[in-house]
């Protein structure tokens, strides 16, 4: 059976909100103006909120009831160094920087479940609203952790909504284990001597020596990993030279690989310094290799994620998904801390919309109140009736 709840005219308020925080974005660890605003509407509605926390993140706190139970529902802040090309009226104001993964409607859709449980207040526990910085690849949830995120706000479970563009609008999607990729980026600097195009025999040729290791990093999957197991590794970057007659002193190579398994992710790094050392070996180059395993596996505990999808179901369509996706997510950091789940929630907005980080991409407001719902819903499952 569906839960009714009434959400009065919050999600007009909240959309509103939404194409505020649309227009000013603000890249990971400077997300100043939109933490303020934050922390301002969750105290207009009486929760405690404290600021700060792994540089700009907020926590606003919700007691209710008697019971030491607790829960963390968190949404991610920061916004994309691209170029909007909307043409929205609410469109970025920032030049170069854009809600181009939909935080600005992961913000709103917590913030609306604060205010609606700020006012029912009928469940037995605390909530710990967790609104984080820097998700885009620089850490925000592990800068959270480090200054004492568990300790000082104690959670039973901990969930994560994402804005799903391939799932039908309004559908919650998830699944026990793994549900995005650990995120590993890689930099090579091939090194020789340089010298005259001409004369090609007097020096190492570092573009020849980059040339090869990028053909075999592009094979390195298929042959040091078993054919059951799943890994993506892509070269995304070459850059050297200058001029038409000379051969460059140095190559950069620069790329990311994706896994769902520490030994998988094993077998990828050392098969790449080794094919790194061959080529230079053989080309007679020297190199220096930049290894970072910035973002691990984000994995589902398997019983919060058949929660998840048991708390879902009272309020909307759900999918338990097949496979993963090759994303990465640092919410992957508080899972390792304490048991939780990632949930999908479909942002379809037909045939040919713009993906995820795309520069036309806009959240799809619609769907707003589907994600209140499922917040809400998520919290009352961990805390249960009130008194």
């Amino acid at each position: 059976m569906t839960e009714t709840i009434e959400l009065d005219d919050i999600v007009g308020a909240l959309t509103t909100i939404r194409r505020e925080i649309h227009a000013e974005p603000e890249l990971g660890f400077k997300e100043h103006r939109t933490a303020g605003l934050i922390a301002s509407f969750l105290e207009d509605r009486g929760l405690e909120v404290h600021r700060g926390i792994g540089g700009t993140g907020v926590v606003g706190v919700l007691r209710m009831g008697t019971s030491q139970r607790s829960v963390g529902l968190r949404a991610d802040m920061d916004a994309l160094g691209i170029q909007e090309q909307t043409g929205l009226p609410y469109a970025s104001r920032n030049s170069g920087v854009f809600h181009g993964c939909g935080h600005d409607g992961h913000i709103v859709m917590l913030l609306g479940a604060a205010a609606h449980l700020a006012k029912r207040r009928d469940l037995d526990g605390t909530v710990h609203f967790i609104f984080q910085p820097a998700e885009e690849g620089l850490g925000g949830a592990k800068a959270m952790i480090d200054e004492g995120l568990f300790e000082r706000f104690p959670c039973d479970r901990v969930f994560a909504l994402h804005n799903w563009p391939g799932l039908p609008a309004g559908v919650a999607g998830c699944r026990p284990g793994p549900i995005m990729a650990a995120a590993d980026k890689f930099e090579i600097v091939l090194s020789g001597r340089g010298g005259h195009a001409a004369l090609p025999h007097t020096t190492p040729d570092v573009l020849v020596a980059a040339s090869q290791l990028v053909l075999q990093l592009n094979t390195l999957v298929s042959r040091v990993i078993p054919p059951t197991a799943t890994a993506v590794l892509s070269v995304t970057q070459m850059s050297g030279g200058h001029a038409h007659n000379v051969i460059p002193a140095e190559v950069r190579i620069g790329g990311t690989v994706r896994t769902f398994d520490v030994t998988v992710q094993d077998l990828i790094e050392s098969g790449l310094r080794r094919a790194v050392e061959g080529v230079t070996t053989m080309s007679g180059t020297t190199a220096s290799i930049v290894y970072d395993r910035y973002y691990p596996a984000t994995i589902n505990d398997s019983d919060a994620a058949k929660d998840a999808l048991s708390a879902a179901r009272t309020i909307t369509s759900t999918q338990l998904l097949k496979e993963p996706a090759f994303t990465s997510e640092d919410f992957s950091f508080m899972l390792q801390q304490r048991p939780g789940a990632y949930i999908w929630l479909g942002q379809g907005v037909g045939d040919g919309a713009p993906s995820l980080h795309a520069p036309t991409y806009d959240f799809n407001d619609d769907i707003i109140e589907t994600g209140v719902r499922l917040h809400v819903a998520l919290a009352a499952q961990t805390l249960g009736a009130g008194r």
